[in-house]
C-alpha cells in the first residue's frame, strides 16, 4: 500500500504541476500579446485556446506536445518572441503579417503528406503576408513577430512540441 499512496502523491503533485504551467503559460501568452491586458479591451488582442495537450510523449522525454487555435483581431500585435519548442503554425482564415528578425520561415501551402507548394522563404529583415491555408514551421532559434493589418480576425492553429513547462512563446529584445 505504501507504493500506492507515493504514486497517488506523485499523480497529485504532476497534475498540479501542470495545472500551475499551463495558468502561467496563459499569462505570459496574454502579457507576450500588446494589448491583451490593456485596460478597458480598447486595444485588440489575440487570443489562445489551448485545444488538446499530452506530457507524455514517445520519443520525446521531457517535452509537452499542445495543439491550440490563436485569434487575433484586427489591429493586434504579437509582439517579438520565439518558441522553446519546434512550433507548425497554419492560418486557417485571414491573412497574417508575419515579420523574420532572426532565422528564416518557408511559407509553404497544400496537404503536407502530397508534396506541399512552398509558396516564399521570408529570411532575417524581411516582411510576408501569410494566407489562409498557408503553414510554416518555426524553430526555437527564429525570432519572429506577427500582426493582423486586416479588417477579419486571423485564426491559427498551433502544434507545438515545448520543453515541458514552458510558455507557448517568449518575449525577446534584441539589440
Amino acid at each position: 500500500m505504501a507504493g500506492l499512496g507515493s504514486f497517488a502523491v506523485s499523480a497529485l503533485v504532476r497534475t498540479r504541476l501542470l495545472s500551475f504551467a499551463c495558468l502561467s503559460a496563459a499569462f505570459v501568452f496574454g502579457v507576450l500579446f500588446s494589448g491583451a491586458l490593456a485596460e478597458g479591451g480598447s486595444e485588440p488582442t489575440a487570443v489562445r485556446s489551448a485545444l488538446a495537450q499530452s506530457g507524455k510523449v514517445q520519443g520525446a522525454p521531457g517535452r509537452t506536445m499542445v495543439l491550440s487555435r490563436v485569434v487575433v483581431e484586427p489591429g493586434a500585435k504579437l509582439a517579438l518572441h520565439h518558441h522553446l519548442g519546434t512550433q507548425i503554425s497554419r492560418v486557417a482564415g485571414g491573412t497574417l503579417t508575419y515579420t523574420v528578425r532572426k532565422g528564416s520561415a518557408v511559407v509553404r501551402e497544400g496537404d503536407a503528406e502530397k508534396g506541399p507548394r512552398i509558396v516564399r522563404t521570408i529570411a532575417a529583415g524581411q516582411t510576408a503576408r501569410i494566407q489562409a491555408g498557408q503553414w510554416l514551421v518555426e524553430q526555437p532559434s527564429d525570432i519572429h513577430e506577427a500582426a493582423n493589418r486586416g479588417d477579419a480576425p486571423v485564426v491559427i492553429y498551433l502544434a507545438t512540441l515545448l520543453k515541458s513547462g514552458a510558455p507557448p512563446s517568449t518575449p525577446v529584445t534584441l539589440p
